[in-house]
């Protein structure tokens, strides 16, 4: 005899937008080492891929603008100085900073990048 009754299968829907979403886990929760472990992972793969992601004159530019205005604030609230006075000094250190910090990025980078090309030969 034929049987009657079909298989349950698991479903996948589409959302509003289209994207099919997949089930959640349903296996047993991870332990706390398992958790430990992954993150750990998670945390050493990110930084390994933010080290070997070259410079860009963007993430110089931000850098450099939060350091000229910390500089700026610095110097009006510190040392007195006259915000009319600073703002061209913060001006000057933002311009000072951006190719500063741009080339000394490309050198840990090209330096970085001979390490890994050595351990790969290795």
């Amino acid at each position: 005899m034929a049987q009657t009754k079909k298989k349950r299968r698991s479903k996948h829907r589409g959302n509003a937008a289209g994207v099919v979403e997949a089930r959640g886990r349903t296996g047993r929760k991870p332990t706390e080492a398992e958790r430990k472990a992954d993150a750990k992972r998670t945390a050493a793969e990110e930084r390994r891929d933010r080290l070997t992601r070259a410079p860009t004159w963007r993430s110089a530019a931000q850098r450099a603008a939060i350091a000229a205005v910390v500089f700026g604030l610095l110097l009006v609230l510190l040392f007195g100085t006259e915000p009319v006075r600073a703002v061209p000094l913060t001006a000057f250190v933002f311009l000072f900073y951006v190719p500063l910090g741009y080339y000394t990025d490309m050198l840990v980078y090209r330096r970085r990048q001979k390490m890994e090309a050595r351990k790969k030969a290795a």
